[in-house]
């Protein structure tokens, strides 16, 4: 069998490029390794508009759109400040429903999927790549690795760190006592049908989610257990045991979450990788449906238009790597707040609604003049918050400038990692700029479970 494109792993990022690539006249087979209709995340994620609309995918409706976007409030800790945050914008997406209209996109569009396939080995030639899976041989001109974090790692990625893993869980549960759970949220001083969002829970970069309408509940949560903290599953369990109104799960869902900024390379050869497998996750939340989709798109246009991997590789980077690496940085300091810090930064006004609303839908925040003005007079006032910030939005200042000029080349990519690694604190660099792999759809497996 010969095809255009072969795609491993048929989950929200991999049927997103099955699909828009057969679009475009490619042909298209993508392998997963378990059932197709199992493929991908099986909970509800908040997915901005935007990232659809960017991806040239119609927007969620019906029952794939589980949850209006709504007003939510950010909580410091369980009894700390909070603010409320309007997020129309971002609704509740069912990740179940998503996977399966972009599987069928694809088939309507031409693309065929082998589901509870094996790649057993891949084996670059000069002008295509040999699949080979336990259902025979593939010739593809091109390869995407869409197969997650602990997947084919057919770039050659490195395990994250363990302090750039999030260990995060969602659940849709049934509400067994509307009454309590009306009760606990005025507790809050908020009302039924918004979102209470406790942040700090479990270390800086930690959160858990609750909201409930109608017979449901549901709750996510995410935190760094390298840092010493219960993992996402803990917290969320501990969190239904200790409200009888949760009641039993209907379905949801845990996983570990890279935090860390894109691979410095997204192809080698004929290969690419896209979602988990590049690491595109926005770090701020530390989710990677929105990117993924956006990704797709992208490599779907470079690899139609004949620029192929290293067109969406320096597309990608030079339109969105930028933004996900500040976020990294900014990440990485909010990971070593402590709650009364984290306080604070609501106090002197640089966490505010419009920051807030700016991560939800992966964008830099873009406040008034009066809000600037705020947060200058707020800083002054916490000079140990400043003195902790400053450096950072300087880092963050700095990445970006680097991302914008991002080399075309290949050769001058290793030398341009290398400043990014230096913002980073980190050396040498190594990761994504090898040779693609040959690894097996079993991956490496270094990772830790969720």
């Amino acid at each position: 069998m010969r095809v255009d494109v072969a795609v491993i792993g048929a989950g929200t990022a991999g049927a997103a490029v099955t699909a828009l690539c057969a679009q475009r006249g490619l042909s298209v087979l993508c392998i997963e390794r378990g059932a197709l209709d199992q493929a991908g995340a099986r909970w509800l994620n908040g997915v901005p508009f935007s990232c659809f609309d960017a991806a040239g995918i119609p927007r969620p409706e019906g029952e794939e759109l589980a949850g209006s976007a709504h007003d939510f409030y950010l909580v410091a800790g369980w009894r700390g400040p909070k603010l409320r945050v309007a997020r129309s914008s971002v609704p509740e997406v069912d990740m179940r429903m998503l996977v399966t209209r972009l599987q069928a996109m694809a088939v309507a569009a031409g693309a065929e999927f082998w589901g509870e396939c094996t790649l057993e080995g891949t084996d670059e030639q000069s002008e295509r790549v040999i699949v080979s899976t336990d259902r025979g041989q593939v010739q593809a001109r091109w390869v995407v690795d869409a197969s997650g974090l602990k997947g084919a790692c057919l770039l050659g990625q490195e395990p994250v760190a363990p302090r750039d893993l999030c260990a995060a869980a969602q659940q849709v549960r049934r509400l067994a006592d509307p009454d309590a759970a009306a009760e606990f949220f005025a507790g809050y001083g908020v009302e039924p049908g918004t979102t209470l969002s406790f942040a700090g829970v479990a270390g800086g970069f930690s959160v858990l989610n609750v909201w409930f309408d109608g017979e449901r509940v549901g709750l996510l949560t995410g935190s760094i257990p390298a840092d010493g903290h219960r993992p996402g599953l803990r917290l969320l369990e501990d969190f239904a045991a200790e409200h009888a109104w949760v009641g039993e799960t209907l379905f949801g869902g845990a996983r570990m979450i890279p935090l860390r900024r894109p691979l410095p390379r997204l192809c080698s050869g004929r290969f690419a990788a896209v979602g988990d497998a590049a690491r595109q996750v926005f770090p701020a939340h530390g989710s990677g449906i929105g990117v993924g989709l956006v990704a797709a798109s992208v490599l779907a246009d470079s690899l139609a238009s004949g620029s192929g991997v290293e067109g969406y590789n320096f597309t990608w980077q030079r339109r969105h790597g930028g933004l996900m690496a500040a976020y990294d940085l900014f990440r990485r300091h909010s990971q070593q707040l402590e709650g009364s810090e984290l306080e604070q930064l609501m106090g002197c006004g640089v966490l505010e609604p419009e920051s807030v609303l700016a991560a939800m839908e992966q964008r830099l925040p873009v406040p008034d003049p009066v809000s600037a003005v705020r947060k200058i007079i707020g800083l002054a006032r916490a000079p140990r918050i400043a003195r902790s910030l400053l450096p950072v939005f300087v880092r963050m200042g700095r990445v970006m400038a680097l991302y914008g000029r991002y080399p075309e080349q290949p050769d001058a990519q290793l030398a341009w990692a290398a400043r990014v690694a230096r913002i980073f604190g980190e050396f040498p660099v190594a990761e994504g700029l090898g040779n693609p792999g040959r690894l097996t759809a079993a991956g490496r497996g270094d990772n830790p479970p969720a």
